[in-house]
């Protein structure tokens, strides 16, 4: 356990060089490569996202491709695609940039849903099939996507099953005055071509195993499942967490508990990722007239039930 301490305050330090003053949405972003998992970054432009991406992959010395989502975008622009060489003879498989190790899908709701919906085999099972051939995707594997959640003109929302293969959804948020200071001046942030690594990929696999042994007692899983259960019967509610964003939440808990130096999952780590691994999951009913329940989102709405869900001693 101190030895996987030790490479996760490395690779946090390492990415925190870069994302100058945002040492939870690093933590974050690191929980999401520990748990297997992918991230939705919503956030204005100009604030880290693409940062966050190039220097998480720096940082772990793996591959790294930016896709630049568009709507004249195709699958095969993706995923990849089979060419003929007369050479060979026969078709010959071009992989596209989805075969990295670190994928930045950048405003990936500027593409169409059939474009969006390549990458599901690919975020789910770490593979992509094509022409009746499956090809493995490298290990590890994560697709940090972007979108701006303030801009819809010319956009195609994610529909529930894409938002339910990402982890976490998280935000950068502005920085405060100054670690913005401290990135005009420019004295203490490397540029990202400067960022050394200082992990390897096989070091990141054995953090992931790792990670799958951290256990969870019955108390935490009656915890989580409450949360969960408490998601399907709210009135402000039109759609609960599902199976598998209770696995999701588990699994980034037991990544938390990991880089907390912790071999066993604790309530608090539950309650501190309730937001990010659940509310992209759910729906809010709209409730006209009702004061308040206009401006509820459903990050407001988890908040809300994890206040109320008693914590188990």
């Amino acid at each position: 356990m101190p030895r996987s301490l030790e490479l996760i305050h490395q690779v946090e330090g390492n990415i925190g060089r870069a994302l100058v003053g945002k040492p939870e949405v690093v933590r974050l972003a690191v929980v999401g490569l520990l748990a297997r998992g992918h991230l939705l970054i919503e956030d204005v432009p100009g604030v880290g996202k693409t940062t966050l991406a190039a220097a998480l992959a720096r940082s772990i010395g793996a591959g790294f491709q930016r896709i630049q989502f568009t709507s004249d975008m195709l699958p095969s622009d993706v995923l990849g695609v089979s060419i003929w060489e007369p050479g060979r003879g026969a078709f010959v498989f071009k992989p596209g940039p989805i075969f990295a190790n670190i994928v930045l899908a950048d405003e990936i709701n500027r593409t169409t849903p059939k474009t969006q919906s390549s990458l599901l085999e690919a975020m789910n099972e770490a593979q992509v099939s094509l022409d009746h051939s499956t090809y493995p995707l490298p290990r590890p594997f994560m697709v940090l996507a972007t979108q701006n959640p303030r801009e819809y003109e010319g956009t195609f929302p994610l529909p529930e099953s894409q938002l339910d293969r990402f982890l976490l959804r998280i935000r950068v948020g502005y920085p405060e005055a100054p670690d913005e200071k401290a990135i005009l001046r420019g004295a203490a942030v490397p540029a990202l071509d400067a960022l050394a690594p200082v992990l390897v990929v096989d070091d990141v696999i054995r953090l992931q195993e790792a990670t799958d042994r951290v256990r969870a007692d019955d108390s935490v899983l009656d915890y989580l499942m409450a949360l969960v259960a408490a998601t399907r019967g709210s009135s402000l509610l039109t759609l609960g967490v599902s199976p598998r964003g209770s696995l999701a939440l588990l699994r980034a808990a037991r990544a938390r508990a990991l880089a907390d130096g912790r071999d066993y999952v604790v309530p608090d780590d539950i309650k501190s990722l309730a937001v990010p691994a659940l509310a992209h999951r759910v729906m809010v009913r709209a409730r006209m007239g009702v004061p308040g329940a206009e401006s509820m989102d459903g990050e407001a709405v988890i908040r809300t039930i994890v206040q109320d869900v008693p914590v188990p001693r």
